[in-house]
């Protein structure tokens, strides 16, 4: 099950601000670059580089993901492991708005999402 309309118009809107300041300037963003994708209830934030060997290929590296719980009315927080595993992030497992989902994500205190 997707997101709602009015959700994902908020989501798209806060998610697209938040890229927007953190991107890297025009020049440096084909060496690296900031994105989002919106999966189903999910969200990913990634970074895009490209192969070293294959330089005109691209990989992306999840930072952090968010997945909305209708029934709790709530968002879940994850961070990726090494092991390219989702992790719930303990210190704060769930948020109510996709701005304190920015906000943790930003902030970083753990150094789990930017490592």
């Amino acid at each position: 099950m997707s997101l709602d309309l009015l959700l994902t118009l908020d989501t798209i809107e806060v998610l697209e601000n938040y890229i927007d300041k953190i991107r890297p300037s025009e020049e440096l963003r084909d060496q690296i670059d900031i994105g989002y994708k919106l999966d189903n209830q999910s969200i990913i934030i990634f970074e895009s580089r490209p192969y070293f060997h294959q330089p005109d290929e691209r990989f992306e590296s999840a930072v952090a993901k968010a997945t909305f719980v209708k029934a709790q009315d709530h968002w879940k927080v994850f961070w990726q492991r090494s092991n390219l595993k989702w992790q719930i992030y303990a210190p704060q497992p769930f948020v109510k708005t996709i701005d304190q989902f920015v906000a943790l994500v930003e902030q970083d205190e753990y150094y789990c999402f930017w490592g």
